[in-house]
């Protein structure tokens, strides 16, 4: 079984939900910076767009890493490495840009919005 939690964001606020098994399978194999239907989520009438998340060992989902391992990568200033002096780099782990089993938390941003607020939709679910 199969469980994300998904952060759901609006301009003003954010929320969190935990998605399930159905809900799951919308998700699975997309990638970072695709839309998905909020119908899939129990959000009639809303476009969501992934735009991260976190893998079970808490290492971050990167946009510009293909498929779903992990890597060490050689980062400078950026996602997931603040540099304290300029022009240093260090290796970090992070996950490739899709979205598997072993994602724990996918980040989501609503790209249009349905007739219902997503404040009502999300609190009586």
């Amino acid at each position: 079984m199969v469980e994300f939690k998904a952060v759901i964001s609006e301009k003003e606020k954010s929320y969190a939900r935990t998605i399930a098994d159905a809900q799951v399978s919308a998700l699975l194999g997309r990638r970072i910076g695709e839309t998905v239907g909020g119908d899939a989520l129990g959000l009639p009438g809303y476009t969501l767009k992934i735009t991260g998340g976190t893998d079970k060992s808490g290492f971050p989902l990167r946009p510009d890493l293909p498929g779903a391992r992990q890597m060490r990568v050689l980062v400078g200033d950026g996602l997931g490495f603040h540099a304290p002096r300029r022009g240093m780099r260090k290796r970090r782990t992070f996950r490739g840009n899709t979205i598997s089993e072993d994602t724990v938390q996918v980040n989501l941003a609503v790209e249009a919005k349905g007739s219902k607020p997503l404040a009502e939709l999300l609190t009586a679910a």
